[in-house]
């Protein structure tokens, strides 16, 4: 089921338009939703500039990893299971980059 390969790949782009929504960065969550209608567009680049938007995004939720825990930190407020979400969230958007490698969508990308 070559849908469920796009599964983990918008869901990541979701939450990232999601986060930046959070912190009013407009241009992100259209970014990140754009790049959602691309993934229509079968072409190399779009794989790959989809790959290198989840990466930044995996990079992203490592900074915002970063700076909630310094600040809970400073506040002297438990920090485990907020790193700990963070830290999933980061690693699901990151292996999401990866699925472009999979034979599926190279073949799909022609990659």
């Amino acid at each position: 089921m070559t849908i469920l390969l796009y599964v983990p790949i918008v869901l990541s782009l979701v939450v990232l338009a999601a986060h930046f929504l959070r912190y009013e960065g407009f241009i992100g969550v259209a970014g990140s939703l754009l790049l959602i209608g691309l993934l229509f567009i079968r072409q190399a680049w779009v794989a790959r500039l989809v790959q290198v938007a989840l990466v930044l995004g995996a990079v992203e939720w490592l900074r915002t990893l970063y700076m909630l825990a310094q600040a809970r930190a400073a506040l002297g407020q438990p920090a485990t299971r907020m790193i700990l979400i963070l830290g999933v969230v980061a690693a699901v958007t990151f292996c999401s980059a990866l699925l472009f490698q999979s034979k599926t969508l190279k073949k799909i990308y022609r990659l």
